[in-house]
């Protein structure tokens, strides 16, 4: 490609000078200018104009989650290059899976069920699952760690004389930053359409309780949009997706209704003082946790304060160009430890988690409410009349976009309302080991976001009948894999496949709806308490 070529180009720099490139911006586009399509008709003529198809005779559908045992985890991140951390010695670490909510999505072993499966229990039949599902992932958004401003204060020291990179920050003195912005990575791209195949395997036999199309539900963001493409493309087949369901795009933007993105019409949410609560807890937890890595660090580079803001960048930014560009020499900068500390930095931080959108957030458990409201209306085919949250009045009165029928749903979102949906559903095993102390990782930590919403997590919702019957009895719930105890909802009691009885759910679920106060803790005006004991997702009484 043309960016190639001038790099290429340009003389050769030793780690006493660096390059006059160095920070700057790469942007490659495909296709090339003035390339169409338009010949496709005369010269490449589709399938069905070539015909010869074939026998195509199509077989019964998979239900695996039934039938499978042992049941199939999702482990590795091929087609990327697994990084290798500072400790490199010791392969059994696995840096991707410490990276927060930039962690590609991984089976969870367990939540507190270490004897559950994701398979359906013995003696029990699927009746409906309902997916929300995170987008894949993608590239950084504007001013988050990992982004630009990383590559401008490079650029910036790069221009001036004295700057100097030796050691394992040599690279810096000719490094260029090669990511977009907010859209999908072609890995981000892959993992949607997998998941999509591995949803067919899993619950494709459900197709066949279906009397019309499916509707699935998504965000108008580009990301959102390619996410649940993707997916459908792996779901139904590139083939016919695009006449195989119905495609709901909700807008996502300040003031529109929309429960898969509940923040922009919670306006607490977005707010420093209670919105952005995490950043100054994370704050105080980096700056013990990096404190080596800059002394380790700083003497390698010359003419640049390695700042600890700074070297937050480097860790999202290993992330985020491995999974942009299938590698990135990032990684193996910082120690195992210092991976761990990065885990537990997204734990507290960056707008998502326990402090943030979690079960710290006062704003949590009513981000969560819309989609809690919509699920119990689809368990229980009852329509939704209290418009008292984040639900869309226009969309969820419709029988034609909010149907009640369905054996499968599918609802994409974001690690945020993935987050915040788990406090308002009261998982209250996931807050088990809270709040977090901001001076240390506590041991056994039950709260961990690589495991709640990395990219492309998954929240599940299983209808079962047990025994087996045409009537549904029970529900259970699987985070990205783990089956997730729900002995905080009332009228649900400790079971080891974390299963509960139907009615007794809804009627917990009617009662947490009914203590979860959107109005207050969306637009009151407030101050966090301090210490933020909070737990539960919900301002203090």
């Amino acid at each position: 490609m043309l960016a190639i070529v001038l790099l290429l180009a340009l003389p050769f720099c030793t780690a006493e000078s660096a390059s006059s490139y160095a920070g700057s911006t790469v942007v490659d586009s495909y296709p090339p200018p003035g390339a169409t399509n338009t010949a496709v008709n005369t010269y490449f003529p589709d399938a069905s104009q070539v015909g010869y198809a074939g026998p195509t005779a199509t077989g019964a559908e998979p239900a695996a989650i039934v039938t499978a045992v042992p049941f199939s985890k999702v482990e590795g991140v091929y087609p990327l290059s697994r990084p290798n951390s500072a400790d490199g010695a010791d392969t059994t670490f696995n840096v991707t899976r410490h990276w927060g909510n930039l962690s590609p999505m991984y089976s969870v072993d367990s939540f507190g069920l270490p004897d559950a499966s994701p398979v359906i229990p013995e003696g029990c039949g699927i009746n409906a699952v309902h997916l929300l599902m995170r987008h894949g992932a993608r590239y950084p958004g504007a001013g988050e760690p990992g982004s630009s401003q990383f590559a401008s204060a490079i650029h910036d020291a790069a221009s001036q004389e004295g700057f100097n990179a030796t050691g394992d920050l040599e690279f810096l003195a000719t490094w260029t930053y090669n990511l977009g912005e907010g859209e999908l990575t072609p890995f981000g791209r892959q993992s949607m359409f997998s998941n999509g195949v591995a949803f067919r395997y899993r619950y494709g036999e459900l197709l066949n309780a279906f009397t019309d199309l499916p509707v699935f539900r998504t965000t108008s963001e580009d990301r959102m949009v390619d996410s649940i493409l993707n997916f459908a493309a792996g779901f139904f087949g590139v083939r016919t997706y695009q006449t195989d369901y119905h495609q709901e795009i909700i807008i996502e933007a300040n003031g529109f209704n929309n429960t898969l993105a509940p923040f922009e019409v919670c306006p607490n949410a977005n707010s420093q003082d209670v919105g952005n609560f995490g950043d100054g807890q994370a704050s105080e937890w980096a700056n013990i946790y990096l404190q080596n890595a800059r002394r380790r660090l700083q003497p390698m580079v010359q003419g640049l304060n390695l700042t600890i803001p700074l070297l937050i960048d480097m860790q999202a930014l290993c992330a985020f160009e491995t999974v942009a560009l299938g590698y990135s020499k990032f990684c193996d900068l910082f120690t195992d430890e210092e991976w761990e500390g990065y885990d537990y930095f997204v734990d507290l931080v960056n707008e998502d988690f326990w402090y943030s959108s979690g079960p710290g957030n006062p704003t949590a458990a009513a981000q969560g409410l819309g989609y809690v409201q919509e699920l119990v209306s689809r368990l229980t085919h009852t329509p939704i009349t209290v418009w008292n949250s984040s639900t869309n009045s226009t969309l969820d009165s419709s029988n034609i976009t909010f149907p009640l029928n369905q054996p499968i749903y599918v609802d994409f979102s974001h690690d945020v309302v993935l987050a915040s949906v788990a406090t308002a559903l009261n998982f209250t095993s996931l807050a088990a080991s809270g709040p977090l102390p901001t001076d240390h990782i506590p041991p056994h930590r039950s709260y961990r976001s690589s495991q709640i919403a990395p990219f492309s997590g998954q929240l599940v919702t299983q209808v079962l009948s047990c025994p087996a019957s045409e009537e549904p009895t029970h529900i259970r719930f699987l985070l990205n894999d783990g089956v997730v105890p729900l002995t905080g909802i009332h009228g649900c009691t400790e079971d080891s496949n974390g299963l509960c009885a139907l009615p007794g759910f809804i009627s917990g679920m009617h009662e947490r709806i009914g203590q979860i106060d959107f109005a207050h803790d969306c637009f009151t005006n407030y101050t966090m308490p301090d210490p933020d004991n909070i737990i539960d997702g919900r301002y203090p009484s």
